[in-house]
């Protein structure tokens, strides 16, 4: 029996990425724009943020996606009030395919989240640049990064930019077995709790009380959790916590007292070692830090 192979046809192919960016802004910070010969996306993962593209204005907010096609002029402002997380991809792709994304402002989803996740994470893996310089226009290489980083790097971004034409043409049909069902189920089951524990973040939480007002029990929750992220729920709560601790010191209305209290800590000294704890550093030093990553490169003459 003679076999015969089928050469599989691509829709999008990206060969070439220029940077790869997380981005903590403050909430006055403003990028005056540019334009390039090559793609970018702009992902709100935190807060929201004023966008220009060509002669347009938006306002994004969380889980918000816009792209800019090559040679698109592009700016990007924080609205004062509110400190953003952005994720910023420009590369190059000549796809036909690719024409779906101009002049699109989209909403990802949990896959699509997971997606970005798994680039930023794989990105520092291969890349010594830091990942949230703004005025950075050459990424390094590292000399040992893991096996197959950089093609895992292509594969979750041809992924992202597949999905999300097939979810907003309606192309993809899921098959509805009980596997599937299941994972949906669980799927619903964890987003509920997240959204449980972005009402909460004021509060004080313990897992018995978690638990109780979502109706589900501790080994239950703890093994979604971990599934999830390698951790269990009051670990991820503390995390989210400090995440919008991070916020609330970049939008620079509140002193760290005041941003103990407000997240439901018992002393400003047991926030400032979480804080340490998750972050590597202390409040005061992230307040610095940050600061000075928003300052333009000093141009030497």
């Amino acid at each position: 029996m003679g076999f015969e192979f089928i050469t599989l046809k691509p829709s999008i192919i990206i060969n070439k990425i220029c940077t790869i960016h997380y981005f903590e802004y403050m909430s006055d910070f403003s990028f005056a724009g540019e334009a390039h010969n090559f793609w970018e996306f702009l992902c709100v993962d935190k807060g929201e943020v004023n966008v220009v593209a060509g002669s347009r204005s938006y306002s994004l907010k969380k889980d918000d996606i816009i792209f800019h096609k090559p040679n698109e002029f592009h700016s990007v402002q924080s609205n004062g009030l509110i400190a953003p997380n952005l994720v910023v991809i420009t590369f190059e792709c000549n796809s036909p395919a690719m024409s779906f994304f101009q002049e699109k402002i989209l909403t990802i989803g949990e896959s699509e989240r997971n997606l970005l996740a798994q680039i930023i994470m794989e990105s520092r893996n291969v890349f010594t640049s830091p990942l949230d310089d703004p005025y950075l226009t050459r990424m390094e290489r590292t000399e040992d990064s893991p096996f197959g980083c950089e093609q895992m790097i292509k594969l979750h971004l041809e992924q992202l930019l597949i999905q999300m034409v097939r979810r907003y043409t309606a192309l993809h049909i899921e098959t509805q077995g009980p596997k599937v069902l299941k994972e949906r189920s669980d799927n619903d089951l964890y987003t509920r709790i997240q959204h449980y524990l972005e009402l909460h973040l004021y509060n004080h939480l313990t897992i018995e009380q978690i638990c109780k007002d979502n109706l589900v029990g501790r080994s239950q929750l703890q093994k979604l959790f971990r599934e999830h992220n390698s951790c269990g729920v009051i670990d991820y709560f503390t995390k989210m916590k400090i995440t919008l601790a991070k916020q609330l010191i970049r939008n620079k209305q509140l002193n760290f007292t005041q941003i103990s209290d407000t997240l439901g800590y018992t002393s400003i000294h047991y926030f400032s070692r979480q804080f340490k704890k998750i972050t590597g550093m202390t409040p005061s030093e992230y307040s610095s830090s940050i600061k000075k990553l928003s300052e333009p490169p000093i141009v030497k003459i």
